[in-house]
């Protein structure tokens, strides 16, 4: 995944607040085989209204998204953090996630940014006001910037790590691939093939379970 360090760039005030991944994702598009392509159908039943923030310039070029509380709830489905991903967004803000999406993103290289609920408010004003200010998501620091607002996060450390070098649990792993590969070298390539059998009286003989 594409490593996550700073980031600074347009941001979109998405005033909601529960929106689940089924809003983020319907259902009827996951039918793709791979992560590619679920950015036209982001937030696909809100993006025939003419007034809906990521159709208005300059919020339509956002790749910082901020979001009410409760942003990714309800099911588990991946495909709503591949929507945003491949849409082009790097970061979503919001007061609370949902606890599997939030898992997701980390594995995807999409941060989730957790600021309170105030913040978040301030922070909808500040782009509403000033459409194009630049926002800025600074992982090395844990910090948001965006004109005079300043606000400091935090993530996990595992996830963080992951995160600022761009290793899925896949990569992490195969950071470990001589010692696997040394190991795998070694073991034995099969148990015993051996097998044992003892007389069961009355029946004669069987073979263990």
């Amino acid at each position: 995944m594409e490593k996550f360090t700073v980031h600074t760039g347009q941001a979109a005030p998405l005033r909601m607040s529960n929106v689940d991944t089924d809003q983020i994702m319907p259902v009827r598009f996951l039918t793709r085989l791979t992560k590619a392509g679920y950015g036209q159908d982001l937030f696909a039943d809100w993006r025939d209204d003419a007034g809906f923030v990521l159709n208005r310039s300059p919020y339509d070029t956002a790749t910082i998204l901020v979001a009410g509380t409760d942003f990714g709830t309800g099911s588990s489905r991946e495909g709503a953090v591949y929507a945003l991903i491949d849409y082009g967004f790097r970061a979503v803000v919001a007061p609370r996630f949902g606890d599997i999406f939030t898992g997701n993103a980390y594995e995807n290289g999409l941060l989730p940014v957790v600021l309170p609920a105030p913040v978040v408010e301030e922070l909808w004003d500040l782009l509403e006001r000033d459409p194009a200010v630049p926002v800025t998501v600074d992982l090395e620091e844990c910090v948001v910037r965006a004109g005079d607002l300043e606000a400091h996060f935090t993530v996990p450390a595992e996830a963080r790590e992951r995160l600022l070098s761009g290793h899925d649990a896949i990569a992490l792993t195969l950071i470990h691939e001589d010692a696997i590969l040394a190991y795998e070298a070694t073991r034995r390539p099969a148990l015993p093939t051996t097998t044992r059998w003892w007389t069961v009286p009355g029946i004669g003989p069987r073979r263990p379970p």
